[in-house]
């Protein structure tokens, strides 16, 4: 599952980083280094909503805090 996180100059002021950091954890967490690749792009898009996020060709926006929700129900939800 590759997982692609927006690392353009909107995102990264709100919380992309952090969400890369905190996605890492979580996969090495759950034993998932193997089947989720996570990458970094710029720009997605959706610069007003929050963090993109692009997950099998859908693009979500996220923040920081609701990093670990959107972990279970779309990335691990999906495995």
């Amino acid at each position: 599952m590759r997982v692609t996180i927006c690392i353009g100059s909107a995102c990264h002021l709100k919380g992309s980083r952090e969400i890369i950091t905190q996605l890492q954890g979580l996969v090495k967490e759950n034993g998932l280094e193997g089947q989720v690749d996570l990458n970094g792009a710029f720009c997605s898009g959706n610069c007003v909503s929050g963090v993109c996020i692009t997950l099998d060709g859908e693009v979500y926006s996220l923040k920081p805090e609701d990093t670990k929700e959107f972990f279970e129900k779309e990335i691990t939800g999906r495995l």
